[in-house]
């Protein structure tokens, strides 16, 4: 066992046990590199799909829908009474 491996133990059908060891026999392949590729399997499935690229600060998260109006900050503070 790897230094890096952790040991762990699952209880399961002895039918399913049976078909396992089967299959690997077919694969040519031992039951526990079977058990690691389906393991292997199911994670990477769970993993998240990271963007393919970064976000542009320039652009909205949210589209915006309908019309947009185009308004500096100097426009803003014109409109708006500050004390």
């Amino acid at each position: 066992m790897e230094k890096s491996a952790v040991r762990t133990s699952i209880d399961i059908p002895q039918e399913l046990h049976r078909k396992l060891h089967e299959a690997a026999a077919r694969k040519g392949c031992s039951a526990r590199r079977l058990i690691l590729a389906g393991i292997e399997q199911a994670v990477q499935n769970e993993m998240p799909n990271r963007p393919l690229r970064r976000l542009n600060p320039d652009l909205p998260l949210v589209p915006p829908r309908g019309r947009t109006i185009a308004l500096t900050n100097s426009d803003i503070y014109d409109l708006i009474e500050l004390p």
